[in-house]
């Protein structure tokens, strides 16, 4: 049989290793068999009579470039941006794009203020008119005025909080609550500053309530014959302590005429013929106290006494009228004539 070695059709080596151009010896023998039909097995013939071997199975592992960029994909940051960032960008954009036109902008507003006005506009959002309650005719009438609403309006377009503010800005005005009540209503409860004294200056006469805030002006002392009187300058920073003044001086009842402040400092207790009582810088509660009690034991404010002078609490001193002192030298004149 002739060797295959001098009609082979493939190069030595093209099949591993192991050499097929044996001699006919070798090619025959059985220990040879089961590489032969591996060989077979592995070489065929395409329709032309060339060689062809079929092709290789590719590796399951990633080159190390696809496992770099798998390992990069799995990164929080890229991931998140892949999720959100990119997402984000393509909606600013196209936002971007679509509102750089100056009319698309312009029909976009419109729109939305149609829309909030169709909705603002309902019946059940209307407010139809303003109730007040605690306040007098007078302040209820500056309240509407300071507050000019033109109704019907819209309930988002009250600033309760502000109408509050000026609201309360009134001098009569101590507290005040600002609502929209159901039916259309804005409730307003007012609680008024109650006035305690008639507060007498060179600019004016204005009432004060108890700390000393100004609640109104009046034309004249007789428009409030019914509160008490007090003068001078800084006399409504005192204004408790003239409180507790007139309190103690209740005794004197229709001879009181009011109180006059003093550099701002202390108070004088002014009575009618004239009669003044001077009282200390502190503790002045106590010294009217003490001479209203002199005065029901001896008499001293009945007799010709023009102040009483308690500025200094350890020596009280009586200036007298000039009738009383007048007569006093005339009778000692007298008296001193006779011996």
């Amino acid at each position: 049989m002739p060797s295959l070695k001098r009609f082979s059709l493939v190069p030595r080596g093209f099949f591993g290793s192991r050499d097929l151009a044996k001699t006919d010896a070798e090619f025959e023998s059985g220990e040879n068999a089961n590489a032969t039909d591996e060989s077979r097995a592995r070489f065929r013939l395409n329709a032309g009579g060339l060689a062809k071997t079929p092709g290789k199975r590719s590796d399951p592992a990633p080159s190390r470039l696809s496992y770099r960029v798998q390992r990069w994909m799995l990164t929080p940051g890229i991931r998140l941006g892949l999720r959100i960032g990119i997402p984000f960008c393509l909606v600013f954009a196209i936002g971007s794009g679509f509102l750089a036109s100056e009319k698309r902008r312009d029909a976009l507003d419109a729109f939305v203020g149609d829309i909030r006005a169709s909705i603002q506009e309902r019946p059940e959002f209307m407010v139809n008119l303003m109730a007040i309650d605690g306040a007098g005719q007078n302040l209820a009438e500056d309240i509407r005025e300071v507050v000019p609403l033109d109704f019907p309006v819209s309930s988002f377009d009250l600033d309760v909080e502000q109408i509050r503010d000026v609201i309360t800005g009134l001098a009569p005005v101590k507290t005040a609550a600002v609502r929209v009540r159901p039916g259309g209503i804005l409730q307003v409860d007012v609680i008024e500053r109650q006035p305690v004294v008639v507060w007498r200056t060179r600019d004016g006469i204005e009432i004060l309530d108890h700390t000393g805030a100004h609640v109104d002006d009046i034309p004249t002392r007789a428009s409030r014959a019914d509160l008490p009187l007090i003068v001078g300058g800084g006399a409504d920073e005192a204004v408790e302590e003239a409180l507790a003044l007139l309190r103690a001086s209740q005794p004197l009842g229709k001879r009181l005429r009011g109180l006059q402040r003093m550099g701002n400092r202390r108070w004088d207790v002014v009575l009618d013929r004239g009669q003044r009582i001077m009282l200390p810088t502190d503790r002045a509660v106590q010294a009217l106290e003490r001479v209203l009690a002199v005065s029901e034991v001896q008499d001293l404010l009945d007799r010709d006494v023009a102040v009483v002078d308690m500025r200094i609490g350890a020596r009280p001193t009586i200036r007298m009228t000039e009738n009383a002192v007048e007569e006093w030298w005339r009778i000692r004149k007298t008296g001193g004539v006779g011996q």
